[in-house]
């Protein structure tokens, strides 16, 4: 696989409420903005392991998701760097083992992304459901305004897609 200079990677599980928030952050990005030459943005989902690959091939990694963390249903979170790896770990999300592990490997293998960020929303309920809760939903058009601008800092600059309005 060739280098991959930003690799934007939607996580978690649409089935189970607030934790799909990562995948339909990643969703409306790849639906508003066109990615700069170099860049991915790919609904990494539940994947786990199999999403080794893309992140050994990245420079530059967004790690998109629902995050724990003691703050209000919606609050939106920035983790970077060697804290990603523990807060993937110590989160109360069905797919955590699966970040953790994808995060480990690419260590123990080689091909490490010199940069690594999670850029997330705290969820009020990750129980099966196909819905999010009205906190995070209110919040996933900031998250993806979030990743765009985070994206723009590391010099690679999402441009918005000009969208027709039916007539």
């Amino acid at each position: 696989m060739e280098t991959i200079e930003l690799l934007v990677l939607g996580l978690g599980n649409l089935l189970c409420g607030d934790d799909g928030a990562g995948v339909e952050a990643v969703a409306r990005l790849n639906a508003r903005y066109e990615a700069p030459e170099g860049a991915v943005a790919l609904d990494g989902g539940t994947l786990g392991l199999s999403l080794l690959p893309y992140l050994q091939s990245a420079r530059t990694v967004i790690l998109v998701d629902a995050i724990g963390a003691d703050a209000p249903p919606g609050t939106l979170v920035r983790v970077q760097g060697d804290e990603v790896g523990p807060a993937a770990a110590h989160r109360l999300s069905p797919h955590q083992v699966g970040v953790a592990d994808l995060l480990d490997g690419a260590r123990l293998l080689g091909g490490f992304p010199e940069t690594l960020v999670l850029v997330g929303v705290v969820p009020a309920d990750i129980e099966l459901s196909l819905e999010r809760t009205p906190a995070v939903e209110a919040r996933i058009d900031d998250l993806v305004l979030a990743v765009v601008q985070e994206a723009a800092k590391m010099g690679h600059a999402f441009s918005r897609r000009i969208v027709e309005e039916p007539s």
